[in-house]
């Protein structure tokens, strides 16, 4: 959900490749528009451009700050209906480089009923960015989420919260200041009027499903067809806080698709098949994961040896999709054999980028105030690591948050109130927005929203995990209008 639930790898991959992609694309707005140029790969006629905003919406005529923007046209103008937004996960996660990513198959599925657009929200890709001027260590993905110490401490997380909260503060600036859903939501509105459009309708995944949902509860008029794909609880007490939260059950939820898949005869011909039965697979990765918590294992990477809390890190990775199962399968058949070394994957041995490391924080901690009390904390680790050993008490550690400055404005609770255009897509086993998190957006959204239930594992359901059911649901309500009159199950 937040980019805590991220492959740091493919947010870091998207910064640059967007990055690129806007190279040449940075002209100033035009009075009244957008000055578009082509980008990203031949034969997609994508165009990106830079939208100038706000940097504090409170003050619009202080300082302004750069958003990049980009759009792919309708290929058939005659059965063009509006324009659909495509709104990044993360945060972090670039909306131009999804874009990039998603365009053709949007457009086969879609049938050029609409103008594809997406923006990287504020410190991604093209946008102004910010650092924290955090050490190399600290930008690590298995310590930028905070896994407990072996035994369950939480004293070194304790201090790099603390350490990481200061080091952004003192560097950080306004810019990650502004790093939140609200001015976000601000930011996609004001793209919507450069558009000239008078509703958008939207695609959002993952975190994007909170930003969709927000933009909903605050300008329902400019809401077209709305589609939330893979969402958590909206709860405004906690927010991203209950998302990292949820992750442990989410872990548990999805861990019995990996291990029917790893003792599958079929894995034996390509030599990842863990177990001969599904449940010994479990216990083989939590015994694996204890013993190199004791005694790190050489790696491929000089210097790297792979621990239990990077193997553990790596499950969570590959519980989004089927397609990282053989993988993970992989590093636990060589972790497991004393004649092999290991081979982790980059995103458990390189450091992020300052400004992805920023991003990763910024948002989630502006937008909510999160608990202080590190006994709370170390309270919490304890039960969940005895519930939830798959996550081993990660998602209610403590974080820089707990150490950060107060919110600039609350968050928004979504309500029923407003146009019942929304279709919700929810996975049965989702590794990070769990199905009961899902089932938290529905309630809040009441008749507003029709849910499509879908007996399928991963995370991110249209057009992302191969459910064909899920997919025609989509494509039938954003193309033709068609939304269910009640809420309705796929199955795999």
């Amino acid at each position: 959900m937040t980019t805590w639930t991220r492959n740091a790898l493919v947010l870091a991959l998207s910064a640059a490749a967007v990055a690129a992609s806007l190279t040449g694309a940075r002209a100033a707005q035009p009075a009244g528009g957008l000055d578009w140029t082509p980008c990203g790969p031949d034969g997609l006629g994508q165009e990106c451009a830079t939208l100038s905003v706000p940097l504090d919406y409170g003050d619009p005529g202080g300082r302004r700050t750069t958003i990049a923007v980009s759009r792919i046209l309708s290929d058939r103008p005659d059965e063009r209906r509006g324009t659909l937004v495509v709104i990044p996960g993360g945060p972090g996660s670039s909306g131009v480089g999804r874009l990039t990513a998603k365009g053709p198959s949007l457009r086969r599925e879609l049938g050029g009923t609409y103008d594809l657009v997406a923006m990287d929200p504020r410190g991604v890709g093209g946008s102004e960015r910010a650092s924290c001027g955090l050490d190399e260590d600290d930008r690590r993905l298995v310590n930028l989420r905070p896994w407990p110490a072996a035994d369950g401490g939480i004293a070194a997380n304790v201090a790099r919260s603390r350490r990481t909260a200061e080091a952004c503060a003192r560097n950080g600036g306004e810019v990650l200041a502004r790093m939140t859903t609200a001015n976000q939501v601000r930011d996609l509105d004001r793209f919507r009027q450069a558009l000239g459009e008078e509703k958008l309708s939207a695609w959002g995944v993952s975190y994007g499903t909170y930003v969709g949902a927000v933009y909903a509860q605050r300008f329902p008029a400019r809401t077209d067809r709305w589609v939330l794909d893979s969402s958590s609880d909206p709860d405004p007490t906690r927010v991203a806080r209950g998302w990292l939260a949820y992750m442990s059950q989410g872990a548990d939820d999805r861990f019995p698709d990996f291990a029917a898949w790893a003792s599958h005869p079929d894995r034996a011909a390509r030599g990842l098949r863990l177990a001969e039965r599904a449940e010994d697979v479990r216990p083989m990765v939590l015994a694996l994961a204890d013993r190199l918590d004791r005694e790190p294992k050489e790696s491929t990477k000089p210097g790297v040896p792979l621990t239990g809390t990077m193997l553990r890190q790596a499950l969570q990775s590959a519980l989004y999709s089927d397609s990282a199962f053989p993988g993970f399968a992989r590093l636990v058949l060589d972790a497991l054999d004393p004649a092999r070394r290991p081979a982790p994957t980059p995103d458990l041995t390189e450091a992020l980028s300052q400004e992805d490391a920023a991003i990763m924080v910024g948002v989630v901690c502006n937008d909510v105030r999160w608990p202080r009390s590190v006994p709370a904390h170390r309270r919490a680790v304890a039960d969940d690591r005895v519930r939830h050993p798959l996550t081993a008490g990660f998602p209610v550690n403590i974080t820089p948050c707990s150490f950060w400055q107060a919110p600039a404005e609350k968050p928004a609770r979504i309500t029923d109130r407003g146009p019942s255009n929304i279709l919700m897509i929810q996975s049965l086993r989702d590794p990070s927005t769990p199905y009961a998190a899902g089932l938290r957006m529905r309630a809040a959204l009441g008749e507003r929203a029709r849910l499509v239930t879908v007996d399928q594992g991963g995370h991110g359901m249209y057009l992302g995990n191969g459910n064909a059911c899920g997919d025609r649901s989509v494509t039938a309500f954003l193309r033709d209008g068609e939304r269910p009159t009640e809420d309705t199950y796929c199955a795999n």
